[in-house]
Order: C-alpha cells, then sequence, then structure tokens
C-alpha cells in the first residue's frame, strides 16, 4: 500500500517510523520544506514531497492527516480530486463531517494515536467512516495494524482518548521517575533503576490489556494481607496519589 502522511511533525515522524518497521508500505512524507523531515524520509526510505500536485500524481492508497488542527481542512482541500480517496485524520478536534466537506468524495475516518506508535506500541483509538464496505475498512485497519493496539470508539469519545491515550504516557513518565528515584534512593544504580521501572510498566500494562480483568483486580493479586505492597498502596492514597491522576485528566481536559 502507499500511504502518505500529511504534515511530518512528532506525530506524523512518529507514524511513518512505526509504519516503516512494517516494510510492507511504500511511504510518502508530505511537508514543507524541513531538514529534520528530509533526514526521516531519508533514514526510512519514504518519498518526499513538498508540493500537493506532485501528491496527486503519486496517487496515494490511503492519506493520513498529522496537520495541525486550524490547517487541516485547508491542506485536505487540496486534495478533493482525488477521488474516493481513504483518509485517515490524526487532527484533534476536526470532525469527520468537517473533512468530507474538503474532500466530498473521500471515505474519512478518525484515530487519536498517541508517541508510542514509533516503537509499534500505540494505543489507537479509531473512528471509521460509517459508510466504508467490509474490505475497505479491512485495509484501512491492516494498514496501521502494526503501529499498536486499535481500540474502536465513537467519534464523540475521541477527544477523551486522546487525553487518556495521549497525555497518560506523559504521567507514566513521571510515575516511572519517581519510582526510579525511589529506587536510587534504596541503593539500585541509575540505569537499572530505569530498565526495571520500564519492564515492569510494560509488563502490567501487557497483563491488563490481555486478561481484560480490572485494575482493581490485578492489584488485589499483588496485594497479600500485610505484605509489603499493601503498606506502599496505602502511602500512596495517603498522598493522594489516585486522586492526583484524576485531576490530572480533568485538568488536561481543560475542565
Amino acid at each position: 500500500m502507499k500511504i502518505a502522511v500529511i504534515g511530518v511533525g512528532n506525530m506524523g515522524g512518529a507514524i511513518m517510523k512505526g509504519l516503516a518497521h512494517g516494510k510492507q508500505d511504500e511511504l510518502i512524507a508530505f511537508n514543507p520544506e524541513n531538514p529534520r523531515v528530509d533526514k526521516l524520509a531519508h533514514e526510512l526510505n519514504a518519498q518526499r514531497i513538498v508540493k500537493a500536485d506532485e501528491l496527486l500524481a503519486a496517487q496515494p492508497d490511503l492519506l493520513i492527516f498529522t496537520t495541525p488542527a486550524p490547517i487541516t481542512t485547508k491542506v485536505a482541500a487540496q486534495f478533493a480530486q482525488l477521488q474516493n480517496a481513504l483518509v485517515l485524520s490524526a487532527a484533534a478536534g476536526v470532525s469527520i463531517q468537517e473533512l468530507k466537506a474538503a474532500m466530498p468524495t473521500a471515505s474519512v475516518s478518525r484515530m487519536i494515536p498517541n508517541i508510542p506508535v514509533a516503537v509499534n506500541a500505540g494505543t489507537i483509538g479509531l473512528t471509521m467512516d460509517p459508510n466504508l464496505d467490509e474490505d475497505r475498512q479491512k485495509q484501512l485497519r491492516d494498514a496501521i495494524a502494526t503501529l499498536g493496539d486499535i481500540i474502536d470508539v465513537k467519534e464523540e469519545q475521541l477527544d477523551i482518548v486522546g487525553t487518556v491515550g495521549g497525555c497518560g504516557p506523559a504521567f507514566v513518565d513521571v510515575m516511572m521517575d519517581a519510582l526510579s528515584d525511589g529506587a536510587v534512593m534504596e541503593g539500585l544504580d541509575r540505569q537499572t533503576a530505569y530498565q526495571i521501572v520500564a519492564s515492569m510498566v510494560k509488563g502490567s500494562g501487557a497483563l491488563a490489556y490481555a486478561t481484560k480483568e480490572a485494575p482493581a483486580i490485578l492489584r488485589d493479586q499483588v496485594a497479600s494481607p500485610g505484605g509489603t505492597t499493601i503498606r506502599g498502596i496505602a502511602a500512596l492514597e495517603k498522598a493522594g496519589f489516585r486522586s492526583a491522576l484524576i485531576e490530572a485528566i480533568k485538568a488536561s481536559c481543560g475542565e
């Protein structure tokens, strides 16, 4: 499949890196002149395009928009003549309806990915164009399957998916940093602390995702009566850990 990533900023670059790991797609980086994008395209063996007419001539199978929201529809309108184009937008806050107005014949779906797509471990909220037939739905899913976990949500849920999935990694990074500091304080060297914490977070997430168990149930499997874990949990509760995370989500949602 020939995939064009429109707007190669942090997220666009992460998506391109994740797609490149699959090695089965022909990638196009569409972005104004930028040495960073040139370097990335070279590293990933991707075609580099800066002009809309050149991209139209390339006839991509899928357009992935990762442009800033305020300019997304304007950029999309440049490709309106691509008949029945398959479009996937990662531009937060730009609705399917708005994109279809810019590209009337396109099949438009939306996703909210997060940065770990770069290492094929992303969390991707996906809203499909309801008019896509099964073959085209499969084509779209297959195109992004290597990027990480795809979670189907309603379009009106994409904003909160973006907050939890997109901001959440930064919150986890803060937690990982604090856990590492605690380990160093107790005598573990810094690099080993980072490795242990990163591995623990990776494994805990994988277990929760695979089992689909509620986090509280998984917590209870570790927290033995009178043991070290439950004492640590009590310290977290005393410090307002859970409340802080809830407030972080609310603040990120603009509340």
